[in-house]
């Protein structure tokens, strides 16, 4: 059975979908792009929106009952692949904080993303 998940320390859906979606065994989040679930705002540089989309799946997959460490994959979708280095240290960083091994990974560049962000970053998280 499907078990939606939500909570407001991440941003609410801006569209017809949910947070995340929880099926027992595994929890997969929708991309989460990087604004502030307090404020709304998106802070103007890479770095500080990678951290932001990370911070906010993290609240998403904690509001699920999982840590970081049961994150398995990700999908990293970045406006200009030109950030992909500066976008995978702080990626490396938040997962290192977290004493978590790195999850599988997949990253491309895209057109255009919600609210014109640099990226956004989706993850799937599987209970152990």
């Amino acid at each position: 059975m499907t078990k939606v998940i939500a909570t407001e320390n991440a941003p609410a859906a801006i569209g017809p979908y949910v947070q995340a979606v929880d099926l027992g065994n595994m929890v997969m989040t929708s991309g989460q792009i990087p604004v502030d679930p307090k404020t709304g705002a998106v802070a103007d540089d890479v770095k500080a929106q990678a951290r932001q989309s990370l911070n906010n799946i993290k609240a998403i997959i904690e509001q699920a009952g999982l840590k970081v460490t049961d994150i398995v994959k990700t999908t990293v979708f970045v406006k200009d692949l030109n950030d992909f280095a500066t976008v995978n240290a702080e990626y490396a960083a938040f997962f290192d904080e977290h004493k978590a091994v790195y999850p599988a990974r997949s990253c491309v560049e895209v057109a255009r993303l919600p609210k014109d962000v640099k990226l956004e970053i989706e993850a799937i998280a599987v209970r152990k």
